[in-house]
């Protein structure tokens, strides 16, 4: 091995520590808790060295946030695959939406900013522009089957993911009132509703 792809490996294995430290941090205390500084102290290297790797916090939390839009993606795909009727797609893509936010609140939280000061973040990145391509083709599907010319595709995606996201933010913020199940109930509601309107 040369000396120059030595020091590609070194320069990766740190930023990896640099990753997984920062991600144990959240864990362990949330996002807010996540600084530059902490980060150094853990993994027993200078501050200047974490910034040789990432711009700032928000360039760590952005790789976060890729991460978990890839994962996001990778579920609803797999939900999707199972079905070949874009209602029980969309039924399905619902219903995996959900578990992943409920199995991964640190990485929906960061996603979408929930609980968290707003940041550059939320801009449009290929992993989120893969999420909605994902959703809306069911959904064209079906408006295209319905031959309906009064339904706007773009709002319907809207929509779906607005109540989704919304019942989601309810549950994770902790909202006792309602408990998980409730919460879930009323998704299946919603989203049974939403299909029929498509029809």
């Amino acid at each position: 091995m040369g000396i120059s792809e030595r020091r590609q490996r070194q320069k990766d294995e740190v930023k990896n520590d640099i990753i997984c430290t920062a991600w144990q941090m959240v864990k362990k205390e949330g996002w807010q808790s996540l600084s530059i500084r902490k980060i150094a102290d853990a993994i027993e290297y200078s501050v200047p060295v974490i910034y040789d790797h990432f711009e700032n916090k928000d360039a760590i939390l952005l790789e976060f946030s890729k991460k978990g839009f890839t994962l996001l993606s990778g579920k609803i795909i797999e939900a999707r695959d199972r079905h070949k009727e874009p209602e029980k797609q969309i039924k399905a893509m619902a219903d995996a939406y959900w578990d992943f936010a409920m199995n991964n609140v640190e990485h929906y939280q960061l996603m979408f900013g929930i609980g968290m000061p707003c940041c550059e973040i939320a801009k449009a990145m290929p992993e989120q522009q893969k999420f909605r391509s994902l959703v809306m083709e069911p959904i064209e599907v079906l408006i295209k089957r319905s031959k309906r010319t009064d339904i706007n595709p773009c709002m319907k995606y809207h929509t779906f993911w607005s109540v989704m996201h919304g019942l989601i933010s309810i549950k994770i913020i902790g909202n006792s009132v309602i408990d998980q199940e409730l919460n879930k109930m009323v998704l299946d509601d919603a989203i049974e509703g939403y299909i029929k309107n498509l029809s």
